[in-house]
């Protein structure tokens, strides 16, 4: 990404486009290990350091968001996500490995936390790293069959053999190198007329089969040098059984002055308001007079998006122009191509800065009315829950830390966690003497006394109308003085 500092709603335009599910990007530079979403439903969690460099994060489309049981950030380079998709668990692992340059102390401790996450992960799962491994594996695949294809790119550096020995040893496969491709759909790197492959797709052996596609998508890149790398894969679930949605009236058109002028017409025309019928027959003929004027929407009321409301139709077409003038870049190389490319460039870097300060102010001026009110506490608690990481909680862990997903499993974990919860024996201290006893008449609790404790009672307690009385009375009866005294 180089940075994702103005990027983020362009980035969830390429999903949407492409129809990416899952995204995982490199060098965010964005400190803290926070989520949020980034337009068109779709949310990044990420995770940086305090110095702004390296960076990491995952983005889901809308579809899967309320999908993630677990997120684990392991550094700026690292960090896992788990997933459940219909009764199957798939790992995502985006990883951002040293530049060559870097000292070998970082390159091994990045390794090493590779390595422990891996391990972590069962068997059983699915696991996709998408990663920036800053290696070359290079063309040819004699003597690494089991890991990688021949349809690699370049040569191989001794970085690149790093990568190969560690798909030998936890059974990965390069996807990148299976296919037979174009050069320019393996090159995912390119600056200063040097053309690299870095950036690399890994899973596991036995479930190669599932992975029908891994190129390089030209044009579509967010960063300068960096290319988007696409995998289309297909795994089968378990068959879901699916609810069709409901027609919903377009009540929201209402809004508009000449549609409300409009359907008071029809409603009056109709007859409706002079009829002697029930309130059920009268309603239900006003519901159709709506349905036949407004129209019906399937399943729930297109929102616009809050998160990126400057994103207008002029901000679209030059972030279009720009990404066109790149790939006509990226084709032939000149220096007059390169010029419009950062023209182009310039004009969508201001257009969206002048959209962004535009809907900004709107955004205050609504702030600032009566019913702006309701609108901060609605953006105090949208902006709560799109930082959590996991929506809702619908899966529980064994034990051993394994998630749990089959109905029969759930149950039986919930069962042995109560079971050591409620027969649980605690400690309990004994007495070294016995208590003395003491033979004497205990005096009657006095009507003062009662009185004395319901003031010391907090006024939230005793303001309580049906617990305050209910208490005094259950006093008074104990006491043998009768409701009314109270």
């Amino acid at each position: 990404m180089g940075t994702m500092t103005g990027k983020s709603r362009e980035l969830a335009d390429v999903m949407e486009r492409r129809k990416v599910d899952v995204l995982c990007v490199q060098e965010t530079r964005w400190k803290g290990e926070k989520a949020r979403c980034i337009g068109e439903g779709c949310k990044l969690w990420y995770n940086g350091s305090d110095n702004k460099r390296n960076g990491v994060g995952i983005v889901l489309r809308k579809d899967l968001v309320d999908r993630v049981v677990e997120v684990e950030r392991t550094s700026d380079r690292l960090m896992t996500m788990k997933l459940e998709v219909d009764g199957m668990l798939i790992n995502i692992v985006s990883a951002y490995a040293p530049q060559v340059g870097c000292d070998n102390e970082e390159k091994e401790a990045f390794w090493a936390d590779l390595e422990e996450v891996v391990e972590k992960i069962p068997r059983d799962e699915r696991l996709v790293i998408g990663a920036d491994l800053n290696a070359h594996v290079g063309e040819g695949n004699t003597n690494d069959e089991e890991a990688m294809g021949k349809h690699g790119f370049g040569r191989r550096n001794p970085e690149g053999q790093i990568v190969v020995d560690f798909a030998k040893r936890w059974e990965l496969i390069v996807s990148n190198t299976m296919f037979l491709k174009r050069n320019k759909q393996k090159v995912t790197y390119s600056s200063g007329g040097s053309n690299t492959q870095v950036d690399y797709i890994l899973v596991r052996r036995g479930r190669m089969k599932e992975v029908w596609d891994t190129k390089v998508i030209m044009g579509e890149s967010v960063a300068k040098q960096h290319r988007l790398v696409v995998s289309k894969m297909v795994m089968w679930t378990k068959w879901r059984k699916t609810t069709r949605a409901e027609k919903r009236t377009k009540w929201w058109k209402l809004r508009e002055k000449e549609i409300q002028t409009q359907f008071r017409q029809k409603v009056l025309e109709s007859g409706v308001m002079e009829s002697e019928e029930g309130y059920e027959a009268v309603a239900n003929k006003i519901r159709d007079t709506a349905r036949e004027l407004l129209g019906v929407a399937l399943g729930k009321r297109g929102r616009e998006d809050r998160e990126t409301w400057w994103w207008n139709k002029e901000v679209q077409q030059a972030v279009k122009e720009k990404k066109e003038e790149k790939r006509q870049w990226d084709v032939s190389r000149d220096d007059e191509s390169k010029e419009r490319y950062k023209k182009a460039k310039r004009k969508a870097k201001r257009t969206v800065a002048k959209a962004k300060n535009k809907a900004f102010q709107d955004l205050y001026k609504r702030l600032e009315t009566k019913e702006g009110v309701n609108e901060v506490f609605r953006i105090a608690k949208q902006k709560n829950k799109n930082g959590q990481d996991v929506q809702q909680v619908k899966l529980v862990k064994s034990k051993c830390g394994e998630v749990l997903v089959e109905e029969r499993r759930v149950q039986q974990r919930w069962r042995e966690y109560f079971e050591d919860l409620l027969n649980q024996e605690n400690p309990r201290e004994r007495r070294v003497t016995c208590a003395r006893k003491i033979m004497k008449e205990v005096e009657e609790i006095a009507e003062e006394e009662v009185k004395t404790a319901l003031k010391k009672m907090k006024k939230e307690r005793r303001g309580d109308p049906i617990t305050s009385r209910w208490t005094r009375g259950l006093f008074w009866e104990m006491l043998g003085l009768g409701c009314s005294q109270s």
